[in-house]
């Protein structure tokens, strides 16, 4: 066997006219070529994406010249780890093969088409939206969030446009391709189930193997890891096996914050006799030692790992890039220790985006970050029929193969928001009964995993309420989705929700300044200025912005005046929610905000926004999921404090509530003991908390350097003072000194330096309390606002 030999190098792209033809660059797509090559204009500034919606209805040819010598071995096959669509794949004129998927990989035998010297190789794209509409055409309207007939072609939803991503449909070699040649044998498969009982770690090796013409014989398989090692016989002409190693008392894999995360690596030898001889194949796979399982009584919904119950600090995952083929490891890395940073436990990869790269699962496995990944499936109906049954079936297995041996994929979803669609959003009358997904989240998938993966959580949808005889999205049964926050109410109503675990809610901001500026060239900027508002992808987005401002504050001015109220309103809902949420554990389990990041420069729901900038909600978010967590809650006509511990060891916190007067002054006290213990959560009634005067008090809650903040009203029915503070400049660090209540205090360095960036914000001091800011880099006058700041004072100053 020899190793893949890639074939990246000397493409071309043209159009089918032959009127567009640029260098190409695989792995990558047609955007991505066409921007190098300075034949587009960048989609993701201004309006830019309108002027490329031709791309995805044009026939793409990428084509390639490669030498070829020969190899001597009995099989040589072309290697298409991931195809963008729809295509045709020609050897020196030989049709080789066809895709319609590109959610799986591709393996085409290519001897037959192979010539020594100068081969040619071209992949013909076809249209995807062309292909969509055709199959929608042939097989009945199925409904959907969006016009785009996504659901009819296997490929990432997103790419057709959403409410945070432009419409962008790519075309093109967006993975590795290669020959690889081989003789006798290949492991096609490697699937390690590992189980944990006892003490012992059980790897049960379940191994698929491709036979060349002339194998016939006995094969021989070898598995070794942690120091143990077994060989396996496959008896001539099987092409499966299973071998089983035991290793006595393994170091456990723990999510992060509950242990370490130790890792060994599994290698798998296909040879053609025993010993070390005639290897024919070999594979490395690493693996942890953990047990998972999803608790699902009486309506629960809480991930057990090593039977230990977990509270989900999750954040949902969409692809980082509109051309993920520009995604590497460094890029991943850098987000999910963005996410680690803000006390993360849980990845939730949704449906409408992609099963990750390799790179990603990698990091999560290192870092301790469990993985929710759903099937791909969003918010629409999916027929069931031929073709598209098929790939999904071969997709399906495909991905559950490779994802299976990561220690930190924690549970399998079926799809998002479709059973919710079925139930609630009017697709029942326009399906007239025609398939919609249901057999695939009921039936084909619970199947695959099961073969393919036993042992690991499977679910069939999320929201999803246990049956279908149960509204999907109910609150007392196991996973919810909370929108009509967002959508229609203040975010306060979060606290009227008590659910055992919430996979997704939100609330919008815009990017970071910074972002902005370099993404869109309005003049001056404004929200409803044309680049911004091209860059508001949500229905009635500004809308719902201006409304959750009007509940709380005053109407915004200035555009910085808009873009500093609605980054603190969007960092205050979540917090809200987050904190409300944790103090219901263990009833509640689980929250998993949407979104951590954004695929391009847009208002949207994200903590990181499209060029990697934290947005205020990040920081909200670090202190909402701390180990250790005290916020203010309302029980019954009063007020409580809850002390949440997410840590392993127990909190004695020693708490003082003080009801203040806005000077700072203090008018009542009251200081408690509370014993919480480890992942546990402690409440005691505040005996303060009956305000004189609402508009002029507020209370602030200690224990240790923990701080929870209650004002009694909205901001814009508060009596605040004008902010008094006093900033101090030195190199990288930034001293505030307040003089009086200073509310939600916010450093926007990138104002300055689009490089720079600040390590906290949103920081509220009583009169004569002060912050320690640290920059990554000087900026001498940094940017300072607040909530109470004096009115008509410059927000640069």
């Amino acid at each position: 066997m020899t190793p893949l030999r890639p074939l990246h190098d000397s493409w071309t792209v043209r159009s089918a006219s032959g009127e567009v033809v640029a260098p190409a660059t695989v792995p990558g797509c047609v955007h991505t070529d066409l921007l190098a090559a300075g034949l587009i204009p960048d989609p993701y500034l201004d309006a830019n994406e309108d002027a490329l919606t031709w791309i995805g209805g044009e026939e793409w040819h990428y084509e390639s010249a490669f030498q070829w010598d020969g190899t001597g071995h009995e099989r040589t096959d072309l290697v298409c780890e991931g195809l963008d669509t729809v295509a045709r794949i020609e050897l020196n004129g030989v049709v080789i093969g066809r895709s319609a998927n590109m959610h799986r990989s591709y393996r085409f035998e290519a001897a037959h088409a192979l010539r020594p010297g100068a081969n040619r190789l071209s992949v013909v794209f076809s249209s995807a939206v062309e292909h969509a509409e055709r199959l929608r055409e042939e097989l009945g309207f199925r409904p959907g969030a969006y016009a785009a007939p996504y659901n009819f072609i296997r490929k990432m939803a997103c790419n057709f446009g959403w409410d945070w991503g432009p419409a962008l449909v790519t075309a093109g070699i967006w993975k590795p391709i290669g020959l690889h040649s081989w003789s006798g044998a290949r492991l096609a498969e490697v699937r390690p189930v590992v189980t944990v009982e006892g003490g012992v770690g059980r790897v049960a090796v379940h191994v698929e193997v491709e036979r060349s013409a002339r194998s016939e014989g006995q094969l021989w398989v070898t598995a070794a890891v942690a120091g143990v090692s077994v060989v396996g016989a496959l008896p001539p002409g099987a092409d499966s096996a299973v071998v089983e190693l035991e290793v006595p008392d393994p170091a456990l894999w723990w999510p992060r914050g509950y242990g370490e995360q130790p890792l060994h690596e599994l290698e798998v030898i296909l040879a053609a006799a025993p010993g070390a001889g005639d290897v024919l194949d070999r594979r490395q796979v690493r693996i942890g030692f953990r047990t998972v399982e999803l608790d699902t009584e009486a309506g629960a919904f809480t991930l057990k790992v090593n039977g230990v119950a977990v509270f989900a600090k999750g954040v949902n995952w969409i692809p980082d890039d509109c051309f993920p083929s520009r995604i590497g490891r460094d890029r991943y890395a850098a987000r999910l220790v963005q996410a680690c940073e803000a006390g993360v436990n849980l990845m939730r990869v949704w449906g409408g985006g992609l099963y990750e790269s390799d790179d990603f699962y990698d990091l999560c496995d290192e870092l301790g970050l469990l993985v929710w990944q759903d099937f791909l499936f969003a918010c629409a109906a999916y027929p069931e029929e031929t073709p598209l049954r098929e790939e999904v079936e071969a997709e399906a297995r495909q991905n559950v193969a490779r994802l299976m041996p990561h220690p930190s994929l924690a549970l399998w979803c079926g799809n998002n928001e479709n059973i919710w669609g079925y139930a609630d959003w009017n697709w029942r009358e326009p399906l007239e009964g025609r398939t919609w997904g249901e057999g695939y989240y009921l039936d084909l998938l619970p199947g695959i995993v099961g073969e393919l993966d036993p042992g690991r959580p499977y679910w069939p949808g999320s929201p999803y309420s246990g049956s279908m005889d149960v509204h999907p999205n109910d609150p007392g049964h196991h996973n919810i989705h909370i929108w009509d926050v967002w959508n229609e109410r203040d975010y306060t109503a979060y606290r009227e929700y008590t659910p055992r675990f919430v996979a997704e809610f939100g609330f919008q901001a815009p990017a970071a300044y910074a972002t902005i500026r370099r993404a869109i060239s309005d003049e001056p900027p404004a929200p409803d200025s044309p680049g911004l508002l091209h860059h508001q992808k949500a229905i009635d987005g500004n809308r719902k912005l201006a409304a959750g401002l009007e509940a709380h504050f005053p109407a915004p001015v200035t555009f910085d005046d808009w873009h500093y109220l609605t980054q603190v309103n969007q960092a205050r809902a979540i917090q809200l929610g987050v904190e409300h949420f944790r103090s219901l554990w263990p009833h509640c389990a689980g929250a998993v905000v949407w979104q951590l990041n954004d695929c391009w420069p847009v208002t949207s729901w994200s903590a990181i926004d499209g060029d990697g900038r934290k947005k205020p909600l990040y920081h909200a978010l670090r202190r909402a999921y701390a180990d250790r967590l005290l916020t203010v809650q309302p029980r019954g006509e009063g007020l409580a404090v809850v002390a949440v511990n997410d840590g392993p060891e127990a909190w004695t916190a020693e708490v003082r509530a003080v009801r203040h007067a806005m000077d700072g002054s203090e008018l009542r006290a009251q200081s408690f003991t509370l014993e919480v213990q480890p992942r546990g959560a402690a409440t005691a009634h505040l005996t303060i908390a009956t305000p004189g005067d609402p508009a002029r008090e507020l209370i602030t809650v200690t224990a240790g350097e923990h701080r929870a903040w209650w004002f009694f009203l909205p901001d814009k029915d508060l009596d605040l003072p004008a902010a008094d503070f006093t900033l101090t400049v030195e190199g990288r660090e930034v001293l505030v000194e307040a003089h009086t209540l200073v509310r939600d205090l916010t450093i926007y360095p990138d104002r300055v330096d689009p490089a720079a960036e600040v390590d906290d914000q949103l920081i509220t001091l009583l009169p004569g309390e002060s912050h320690r800011f640290t920059l990554s880099r000087p900026v001498a006058e940094p940017p300072v606002r607040c909530v109470n700041e004096r009115r008509g004072e410059a927000s640069t100053r």
